[in-house]
């Protein structure tokens, strides 16, 4: 059981407004929010004027290796950068050795994590075109939903049978839907194209070209179909191109939404421009493209036809990376400066702190109807992470905590800081240390 803390005078942001006020934390959870509060019992007082207070951001995209790929990446690796940049939640993909197609394989990745996570955590359960009935097993209270790869992307886990699509759609609610939006076909004329052209010397400039927004758009509308044909609650990850965008609606509140869309941030920070001095770091699927894209991207978000940001987590070696355009995988490590970065775009005057939060930590609460966390609530888990606006920081090799060591960040000077990061009351990340001794909990669902 956590101690009993009490945080004074920091500037708490949190449901669209800012106000200076103090927290009292006790078993855990949030006990009272007050301008100011004393208690006659012992605790931990830890003054924080000058400093912000935000929820602690849940990740619904990360892909932390494990098991089967931990050269790269594991759980406890990942979940400490994840709250040493202010994540104190995170939703895991199954693409990982063995797939996560069963029921078994998906309990043994909460055992890994009930062992080994700073943070909170819960695991989507896999499909493919022949595991439908280990799907409909999956528990939606426990189990943040069932991800669908509608085009390849790391591993093998393709589903591109109609006939799996239309029964993955129709007998799944109320389990959310979560889909990778890329034509397979599309993707493997341009890959022709592209080798009649270079041979096997593809530059990655042409990374946004084969995985094209043609071919993005062509799978993102055939989810959003499937979803109004069957009554799905779809969401569509990393939205990466303006055409898509045109699928998503602001008209009614999150709440009452069936289909909902995720922007990253590497989709939000780079663009097409910056292959040239990142090459294969900047890698992922779907490809980072067009300027025009990521500001498309940001109104979308600022209008809320977009409705969360995540990060997708997906690290390699820096040796992998350095291999030519088809032997470099696709994907690289975010969670660690995720929400610096979204807050240099606050300092910018991109967006607004208060929409950064909504949108990394309330937003994701809402959309997954995730138990108790997500907002500075009396009640809630106290799941915080202090912010220091005045001191920044510079990502260097020296302060990277993912186990591949590197970050598309690199040099990048960030003008916030993360002070300390809370998890369920705990205090697991204080001025660049880690509390080991900390293991978050399995989140929860209310979809009934």
């Amino acid at each position: 059981m956590s101690k009993s803390i009490l945080l004074k005078g920091g500037t708490i942001v949190n449901e669209g407004k800012q106000f200076i006020a103090d927290i009292l934390i006790k078993n855990g959870r949030i006990e009272r929010i007050d301008s100011s509060i004393s208690v006659d019992y012992s605790l931990e007082e830890i003054n924080i004027e000058g400093k912000l207070i935000l929820p602690g951001c849940i990740d619904d995209q990360v892909h932390f290796r494990e098991p089967g790929l931990t050269h790269k990446a594991d759980i406890r690796h990942e979940s400490r950068a994840a709250v040493a940049g202010g994540i104190t939640s995170f939703m895991e993909m199954p693409n990982t050795l063995p797939n996560t197609l069963t029921q078994k394989l998906l309990e043994d990745k909460y055992q890994l994590a009930s062992q080994s996570s700073s943070a909170n955590y819960s695991f989507f359960m896999g499909a493919s075109n022949d595991n439908i009935e280990e799907v409909l097993k999956t528990n939606d209270r426990e189990v943040c939903g069932v991800k669908i790869f509608m085009g390849s992307s790391t591993g093998n886990m393709l589903v591109d049978s109609e006939v799996t699509l239309n029964s993955l759609f129709s007998r799944v609610p109320p389990v959310l839907i979560a889909t990778h939006c890329e034509d397979e076909a599309t993707i493997q004329r341009n890959i022709q194209l592209a080798r009649e052209q270079y041979g096997e010397n593809v530059p990655i400039e042409m990374h946004p070209i084969i995985r094209s927004a043609e071919a993005c758009y062509i799978s993102s509308s055939l989810a959003v179909g499937l979803a109004k044909k069957h009554g799905t609650r779809l969401h569509i990850l990393h939205i990466s191109t303006e055409k898509e965008i045109a699928l998503f609606e602001n008209n009614i509140p999150l709440e009452q939404k069936l289909i909902t869309a995720e922007a990253c941030v590497h989709h939000l920070w780079f663009s097409e421009e910056d292959y040239a001095t990142k090459g294969n770091n900047i890698k992922w699927n779907p490809a980072v493209k067009k300027a025009s894209d990521r500001e498309a991207i940001w109104k979308a978000l600022l209008e809320d036809k977009i409705d969360v940001v995540a990060t997708d987590h997906a690290p390699h070696t820096i040796e992998e990376k350095k291999q030519s355009y088809f032997k470099a995988p696709s994907g690289g490590p975010l969670v660690q400066h995720a929400l610096l970065a979204m807050l240099e775009k606050s300092r910018e005057g991109k967006i607004s702190i208060e929409k950064v939060v909504e949108k990394m930590a309330h937003a994701p609460a809402i959309l997954f109807k995730i138990e108790d966390r997500g907002y500075i609530r009396e009640g809630y888990f106290a799941d915080l992470v202090i912010v220091n606006p005045t001191k920044g920081i510079t990502v260097s090799k020296d302060n990277i905590l993912s186990k591949c060591g590197w970050s598309p960040f690199e040099g990048n000077v960030f003008s916030h800081s993360i002070d300390k990061t809370f998890v369920n009351g705990n205090i697991v990340y204080s001025d660049g240390i880690i509390t080991d001794n900390v293991i978050g909990k399995r989140l929860l669902f209310n979809r009934r």
